[in-house]
């Protein structure tokens, strides 16, 4: 895939004024805003017409980025990381110095490194986290292409990466942790005995590990 570098800037500074760039993901057209920003977060569930106690996932480009979003990575989740970037979402301790709308008050925020190539140079760009809700209205599906996303939004989405059309399908597969086991909050692309052989993959190099995957 080409990146145009000054479309990908433009995309970037747009998100840093605190506006609402739509964009390709490995799945689906998502809508990023900078998601330490409260009055970008609002604009983003106005357009959405998303109920406020849902919360939003984010992007990073780089491990390292999760520092900004969570002081927590158990260890349950490091052979799970291991398969970034891939549409595999995991949901962290939150830090609560997060906006409520990002969370959701749920306390956790959701992450993942998308494959994606566009989306990754976009995050890069920001140099931080970036949201990626679906682009859609809250209950429509998901766009799949630049037109799709101004039939939605129309002006109200401030800048649309032309990514073409993407792939669709599945979203990502959510993975969470209660009561120290894996949880599976979604299905979705990263199949469940992709996730099991990650996580037999950890226990068999841990061999003091008796936790283990259950379906929600």
């Amino acid at each position: 895939m080409i990146i145009d570098i000054l479309e990908i800037q433009e995309a970037a500074k747009i998100i840093h004024g605190g506006g609402v760039v739509a964009f390709p993901t490995e799945t689906y057209y998502g809508l990023g805003v900078d998601p330490f920003n409260p009055e970008a977060l609002a604009k983003l569930f106005t357009i959405k017409q998303r109920p406020i106690e849902k919360p939003v996932l984010t992007l990073i480009s780089n491990s390292e980025q999760l520092s900004l979003l969570t002081s927590k990575i158990p260890s349950l989740f490091l052979p799970l990381c291991d398969l970034w970037p891939a549409p595999l979402t995991l949901v962290f301790e939150a830090l609560p110095s997060l906006p409520s709308l990002l969370t959701g008050d749920t306390g956790t925020v959701a992450v993942r490194i998308s494959p994606n190539s566009l989306a990754t140079a976009l995050v890069d760009a920001c140099r931080h986290p970036v949201t990626a809700t679906s682009a859609n209205i809250s209950g429509k599906p998901p766009a799949l292409c630049p037109d799709d996303v101004r039939l939605y939004f129309g002006d109200a989405v401030d800048y649309v990466i032309e990514g073409g059309e993407a792939m669709g399908g599945m979203p990502s597969t959510v993975i969470g942790i209660r009561n120290d086991e894996l949880t599976v909050i979604r299905d979705g692309v990263i199949s469940l005995q992709e996730i099991m052989n990650a996580v037999e993959r950890f226990q068999h190099a841990d061999s003091n590990s008796d936790n283990f995957l259950r379906k929600k």
